[in-house]
């Protein structure tokens, strides 16, 4: 994959779209071997192929440093995890399993509130869905958790005044985000791991026709 001539709005819905349980990158092959790109056209595909293959270590990287910042604000801690689940709502895959895993356990004590936590049917017309498919969570639309989380964490954010903590801690972890994708060499089994998935995508979108 030429990751040069995937655009900014390509990577992020990729990313939206893409599975996020999978475990992370082991440490020895994280910080194996680092190069300065040769250009910027070499960085540019680069950093768009390390954001994309150590997407969880990224992730989990930015709440380490987020949760260091937080260890004297217990609200800020909780406000930071509500912003998190709020981003990562936003992200199909985990959006679907948050909402099968929460109804899957609410079933277990109440059979008919889980029933009313379905999602609501979407018609199809001629083997294809009549509009895109949209996410819900709980049998709700996904805009509304995303709202909610959203709208109490700036609250306990504010209450715990920790949003100058964050945005410091949030500038460091991305800085190292950042750092780490420019000079991280791009591996084969990235490269590999990256057609592997492409596959399953175009196969995906071939099995629903």
């Amino acid at each position: 994959m030429d990751w040069g001539n995937v655009t900014a709005e390509d990577l992020i819905d990729a990313l939206r779209e893409v599975d996020w349980s999978s475990p992370p990158r082991p440490l020895s092959e994280f910080f194996s071997r680092f190069t300065i790109p040769r250009s910027y056209v070499k960085w540019n595909s680069r950093i768009k192929c390390n954001l994309y293959y150590y997407r969880t270590n990224y992730f989990i990287l930015i709440v380490l440093i987020l949760g260091l910042g937080f260890l004297r604000r217990p609200l800020a801690i909780l406000a930071a995890i509500l912003t998190a689940l709020s981003i990562a709502f936003l992200n199909d895959s985990f959006a679907s399993t948050f909402s099968e895993k929460v109804t899957r356990t609410v079933r277990q004590f109440s059979p008919h509130l889980a029933a009313k936590m379905r999602p609501p049917f979407t018609p199809v017309i001629r083997g294809r869905p009549s509009a895109k498919r949209a996410i819900y969570i709980c049998g709700r639309p996904r805009w509304m958790f995303v709202f909610i989380f959203s709208s109490v964490s700036f609250t306990l954010w504010y209450v715990s005044c920790g949003l100058l903590t964050v945005l410091w801690a949030l500038a460091i972890a991305l800085l190292a985000t950042v750092l780490h994708a420019s000079f991280r060499t791009p591996n084969l089994k990235a490269r590999l791991n990256t057609f592997r998935e492409e596959f399953r995508a175009v196969w995906r979108n071939y099995s629903e026709l």
